[in-house]
């Protein structure tokens, strides 16, 4: 009997190390769809009742697990599809094999070819945008990292000028009006908010918002927010979802500006991306 087939459980829940788990190879479709290439198919026979599990990180129970098949590839290897059609709730979702009824084991990333998710452009005809990106966390499992938005407000170029910042991005699942406008809204403080007019070409959009109105309020963070429909409309968070970087705020960084302020001093002020991959502007003390 192999190693998938005999080996103890993982606890649902954990991030354990991985040494010696099977491996899955990932390949991402545009569509928002994975397959999964298990490496260790178990014992000979129990391919009928294997299964890749994928189980929400920090889930009270396995109630909402997402179980799918797997069947055999014809090379060796066990095969598991997540069509784009099957929700996955948004969050990191830890992958499991299970064989024959037995416990689940945590998989080990192998080749992700996530090449057809750079630059993608869903047509948001489904009314919401799926994202899902298998990657290895710190300790070496497979996850998926899932973002499930409706709608949803891509983020593309930021060019910083002085101490303000220009954003394009387009918008999926709804239509931008002539009254629409992102707010910054200050984490801490609610109802602090900060105005910005957009200008608006089809599904795509663009907006200067300076960092002097948002220091005034001294330090701390500023979430952005379409609304593209003003006041009637839906809410959108602004975020960068569209491509294969599963956790950005690390990747992609940005300079800061110098706001002079009359009750602060001089603070510090520049966009970065959350741990959700949403927008948001970082106000803070020089030099921090």
């Amino acid at each position: 009997m192999t190693a998938l087939a005999t080996s103890q459980a993982a606890h649902a829940g954990d991030d354990q190390e991985a040494s010696g788990a099977p491996r899955a190879d990932c390949i991402a479709d545009s569509a928002g769809g994975l397959t999964f290439d298990v490496t260790d198919p178990g014992e000979p026979g129990t391919e009928a009742v294997a299964h890749l599990v994928l189980r929400l990180r920090d889930a009270d129970s396995a109630e909402d697990d997402v179980r799918l098949p797997l069947t055999p590839s014809g090379d060796g290897r066990l095969r598991a599809a997540l069509p784009s059609s099957v929700e996955l709730a948004e969050g990191r979702w830890n992958a499991f094999a299970q064989v024959a009824g037995g416990e689940p084991r945590r998989l080990m990333p192998g080749v992700n070819d996530l090449r057809s998710l750079v630059d993608r452009a869903p047509s948001g005809s489904r009314g919401h945008v799926a994202v899902r990106i298998p990657y290895a966390t710190k300790q070496g499992n497979l996850s998926v990292r899932s973002w499930l938005r409706a709608p949803h407000a891509e983020t593309g170029e930021i060019e910083i000028s002085g101490a303000a910042m220009t954003v394009r991005g387009r918008v999926y699942g709804t239509a931008l009006t002539d009254d629409g406008y992102v707010e910054a809204v200050r984490r801490d403080e609610r109802d602090a908010v900060q105005r910005a007019q957009i200008t608006a070409e089809g599904p795509e959009f663009s907006f200067a918002l300076p960092y002097g109105p948002l220091a005034e309020r001294g330090a701390g963070p500023w979430d952005l927010w379409l609304r593209p429909a003003g006041e009637s409309g839906p809410r959108v968070r602004l975020a960068r979802l569209l491509d294969d970087v599963p956790d950005k705020k690390a990747i992609f960084t940005y300079p800061v500006a110098p706001c002079v302020t009359e009750e602060h001093g001089t603070l510090e002020a520049g966009p970065y991306y959350t741990l959700d991959n949403d927008l948001s502007v970082r106000v803070r003390e020089a030099g921090a």
